[in-house]
């Protein structure tokens, strides 16, 4: 767990004392919300549960290493952008939106920001940008499995508006499943009307 705190370490000797990792989730899917969150983590902190890059680990993992991180964080919050702006603006800077409004809500605020992928708009505080990072900080990967779960819970309770698309399988992503269900049915409201796969069937 000290390798993935390599960054942390490194930005606390430069004298960060609240440093932030940052992802999120929901880029992809054809559906719904964008997710992002924050975490600043105490510098000494060791997890029972497996931190990792949210993708790696079931759901089962996910959702105990949520409430773990939740609990020893010294802040962490998370946010979302829906679809209708996510159609609005393009999921980049819907992306890049739920991210600033997730290091905006920290309280504490963050002091240094480090963010997972290759870019970010709109961040005022001092930040960089890591490819990959939730497999490099342990901040960051704290930060994916916040945004994963969030966005997974809010999934599932939408394909109980919703049951004939099977949201609590696939999330919303564009399996063949998926994609047949819209060709049946039509978008419903928390489709992304500007993503192909959907928009074919925007009438």
């Amino acid at each position: 767990m000290k390798d993935m705190l390599v960054m942390e370490t490194q930005l606390a000797e430069r004298g960060y004392r609240a440093v932030a990792g940052v992802d999120e989730a929901g880029r992809g899917p054809l559906a719904g919300r964008v997710y992002a969150a924050a975490v600043i983590l105490p510098a000494d902190v060791s997890f029972e549960a497996k931190i990792d890059d949210s993708k790696k680990l079931t759901e089962k993992k996910r959702e105990a290493a949520f409430e773990e991180i939740i609990r020893k964080a010294l802040s962490y919050s998370i946010a979302y952008v829906d679809e209708a702006v996510i159609d609005e603006i393009n999921i980049l800077n819907a992306t890049h939106r739920a991210m600033c409004e997730a290091v905006r809500l920290l309280s504490p605020p963050a002091d240094y920001v480090i963010i997972d992928g290759n870019s970010i708009k709109g961040l005022s505080l001092p930040h960089e940008t890591v490819v990959g990072g939730d497999a490099k900080s342990l901040s960051i990967a704290a930060a994916s499995i916040l945004a994963k779960v969030s966005r997974d819970r809010y999934i599932v309770e939408q394909a109980k508006l919703y049951p004939q698309y099977g949201f609590e399988k696939h999330k919303g992503y564009g399996t063949r499943e998926h994609l047949e269900m819209i060709r049946t049915y039509g978008p419903c409201p928390i489709h992304r009307k500007t993503f192909r796969g959907v928009r074919e069937y925007v009438k």
